[in-house]
């Protein structure tokens, strides 16, 4: 028995090793391509670094504070605030109404229907950019090409050359890519809602959208809390793309977002310093805008 309990004691030991051995890899993993780039990008961020890389300079909060006296970099962060403020309200709430209706339709190509809004998020977002950028091409773009069709030819314009247009034409293509993704991700949601609660309401004259105001998205609100983070930092990342692609980030600057205007500063310009000073700055506002709308979501939860 003594000898038992000795081997036992002996072997209480190996799961810990085995936990640890097992999340080495991804720890490792993590190191190096998360916190390392990271950290390095906050140093680089204090420092007058260049795309050659040599006589790097300690500058302190310089680069920060020449940020706020830029005003390319005021026009990037305020136009992706207004991107920000618009794409993920619209695109959740997009969704949820796609959602709502195939749920409830119950259409025998519902399975169609899903495969057709959810196939933009799996196409490359180059490739998006591309496709739109035909689609708003003033001459041969498929926009002008209807307004001129049914008359209103005064509408015309170069969408992506207007200064009054690019920024919103980056955001539609936004909301038609996303759309679908969340849209699945609210389906599943709605399949775990009872039945009998929509019966109820149909038997009390509810309409359909009493029943996705009053009973849907009360129900849901865990979820939505969710993609709306997930749709407010998608904005930020995915906002670079498509300004990169379709407009440059022009013209002059009218579709410029931080990200993109990060790449210019560091990839073009070679101001490595200044561009991680964005950087960092950009995801100091994602973490601080999730974290914000995370704990709305709790209060909200917790008032109830």
């Amino acid at each position: 028995m003594k000898n038992r309990q000795n081997r036992q004691k002996k072997a209480q030991p190996l799961p810990v090793l085995f936990v640890c051995i097992s999340v080495l890899p991804a720890v490792i993993l993590t190191l190096m391509f998360t916190i390392w780039p990271t950290a390095q990008a906050l140093y680089l961020s204090f420092t007058n670094a260049t795309s050659l890389g040599l006589n790097n300079k300690f500058v302190g909060l310089d680069n920060y504070i020449y940020m706020f006296h830029d005003k390319s970099f005021i026009q990037a962060l305020i136009n992706t605030a207004k991107l920000m403020a618009v794409v993920p309200v619209i695109t959740i709430f997009c969704s949820l109404v796609l959602a709502f209706v195939l749920n409830q339709c119950k259409l025998k190509e519902m399975v169609l229907y899903r495969t057709i809004f959810y196939f933009p998020n799996i196409v490359s977002l180059t490739v998006v950019g591309i496709i739109w950028s035909f689609v708003f091409h003033p001459n041969v773009g498929i926009v002008n090409k209807i307004l001129g069709a049914v008359g209103l030819e005064s509408l015309q314009r170069s969408w992506l050359g207007d200064s009054k247009t690019a920024l919103w034409c980056i955001a539609f293509t936004l909301l038609w890519q996303a759309a679908g993704y969340y849209m699945v991700m609210h389906i599943a949601a709605m399949d775990g809602i009872s039945p009998e609660i929509y019966e109820s309401a149909t038997l009390d004259g509810a309409s359909a959208w009493r029943k996705l105001v009053s009973i849907t998205m009360p129900l849901m609100k865990d979820i939505i809390g969710i993609t709306f983070v997930l749709a407010l930092s998608g904005t930020i990342n995915l906002s670079f793309v498509l300004s990169q692609v379709m407009t440059g980030g022009g013209p002059n600057g009218a579709s410029s977002v931080l990200l993109q205007y990060m790449y210019t500063q560091g990839f073009v310009n070679g101001n490595f310093g200044y561009a991680m000073a964005i950087t960092v700055f950009t995801l100091a506002i994602s973490v601080a805008l999730s974290m914000l709308s995370r704990k709305l979501t709790d209060a909200s939860e917790g008032g109830q």
